[in-house]
């Protein structure tokens, strides 16, 4: 490969126009040369923003689109959709060398150029691992600075993650996997034009083999914001228990796989004290509260990221709203 290598993302999307124009602005932002988005429900407004940009692709996932994959239909389930489609971008014609599949809550952030990152990496290296960081809700009575939220991270070692996480959080811990509500995998870019390979969630694989050993780039994190207030998570709540990252027949979260699983945990919180006995998990585990972020700052996994995601999408969708 000469010269610097090009990146690019590629979404399975389903949401409000604003949404996913912001997410498509701080990629752009940052440098990425293709924005692929998927659209998993009509949206004219992002479709036609998306489409008016030299560096975004959109394709609306129709039943004219599934029809032409030679599928009966759209998959029932949202995440053999993102796995199909993102190997879909893969096998075309994605235009980058290196393509990372993420969703619309999530928000490369590195600290270092990605393209010199990427160029770093040995050639035979299919793909790289960037680790995620999971915001937390801001304090009421103790905000963050203004344009500025907090997010958490998580150790990578499962051992020291699950000493960690106790600590950190002395009544839920037991049952979290690094205090966080969705996945601590991180996702992965994928070097493209090798034969073979396909992309699901959390992994690449070529034929049925997963490329197991990804080295990790250290430089970049992904600000996942899986739950930024008490309303939005709730909102959701329903949903991502019964079909999403909350669903039944998960593993337990626990890095040695012991204690509940999300769905097991939610179910016996709720059974033993309804809405409080949420609101009391939340409030522990999800709010900034000075207590909370002092134990993540003493494990060094606090961190003040501004993503300015309204000033980028006027940057570059300015006519939209």
């Amino acid at each position: 490969m000469t010269g610097s290598p090009t990146w690019g993302v590629v979404a399975t999307i389903k949401a409000p126009a604003r949404d996913i124009l912001n997410f498509a602005a701080h990629h752009l932002d940052l440098g990425a040369h293709r924005v692929h988005v998927y659209l998993d429900a009509p949206n004219p407004e992002a479709q036609q923003a998306l489409r008016d940009h030299p560096k975004c692709r959109v394709i609306l996932c129709d039943e004219d689109y599934w029809r032409r994959r030679r599928r009966k239909g759209s998959p029932e389930a949202h995440q053999p959709r993102q796995s199909l489609n993102a190997s879909h971008c893969l096998q075309r014609r994605p235009q980058v060398d290196w393509l990372a599949h993420i969703d619309v809550d999530e928000f490369l952030w590195p600290e270092a150029p990605l393209p010199a990152q990427l160029a770093a990496l040995p050639e035979d290296v299919l793909s790289a691992r960037v680790r995620p960081v999971e915001a937390l809700a801001p304090d009421p009575d103790d905000p963050p600075p203004e344009g500025v939220a907090w997010f958490k991270s998580c150790a990578r070692l499962p051992g020291q993650r699950r000493v960690e996480t106790e600590a950190i959080y002395p009544v839920h811990g037991a049952h979290l996997n690094g205090g966080f509500l969705s996945h601590v995998a991180g996702k992965v870019f994928v070097r493209t034009g090798v034969p073979g390979v396909h992309m699901r969630i959390h992994n690449a694989f070529i034929g049925r083999e997963m490329d197991a050993s990804p080295p990790e780039l250290p430089a970049t994190r992904l600000c996942h914001l899986h739950a930024t207030d008490w309303a939005h998570w709730r909102a959701t709540y329903a949903y991502r228990l019964a079909q999403g990252s909350y669903r039944e027949g998960l593993k337990p979260t626990a890095p040695d796989g012991s204690g509940l699983n999300m769905h097991a945990l939610f179910r016996t919180l709720e059974a033993a004290g309804g809405e409080a006995a949420l609101r009391r998990f939340w409030h522990e585990v999800c709010v900034a509260t000075p207590d909370l972020r002092a134990r993540l700052k003493a494990h060094g996994h606090l961190h003040a990221i501004a993503l300015d995601l309204g000033a980028k999408r006027a940057r570059h969708f300015p006519e939209t709203r």
